[in-house]
């Protein structure tokens, strides 16, 4: 099993920034894809941005595209994803997913572990 924790959410006003963390723990084996998703109230999941297993490849959304940023640190376990020029639109509860696979994944459906996320309140 992988146990996925994630942090750094809170209240922020419009154009400012948060970086989130997620930390992976358990059996996470060397090669671990990693998925950030978000669910405002009355939507369903919709996914942001996601990271390969070396780092070297990302993926993200059109909605946070020059805007949000995904990286990892391997040896810390943790991936990351740095929030800028936030807008209230983005907020939302912050997901992170993994599963034991090199690419980087869009599909939620594809990942086996989930975390129990984070809230992101942006103010305008």
């Amino acid at each position: 099993q992988v146990q996925l924790v994630e942090s750094g959410g809170g209240l922020v006003q419009a154009g400012g920034s948060l970086r989130l963390s997620c930390t992976a723990s358990g059996r996470t084996g060397s090669v671990l894809a990693v998925g950030w998703f978000r669910q405002a109230p009355g939507k369903e999941r919709e996914f942001v941005a996601a990271i390969d297993w070396s780092g070297t490849v990302t993926r993200s959304a059109d909605s946070v595209k020059g805007r949000f940023t995904i990286s990892r640190d391997n040896r810390k376990n943790t991936v990351y994803l740095q929030m800028n020029s936030l807008k209230p639109e983005d907020t939302a509860a912050y997901y992170c997913a993994a599963d034991r696979t090199v690419g980087a994944i869009m599909e939620e459906t594809l990942y086996n572990y989930w975390g129990q996320g984070t809230q992101v309140t942006v103010s305008s």
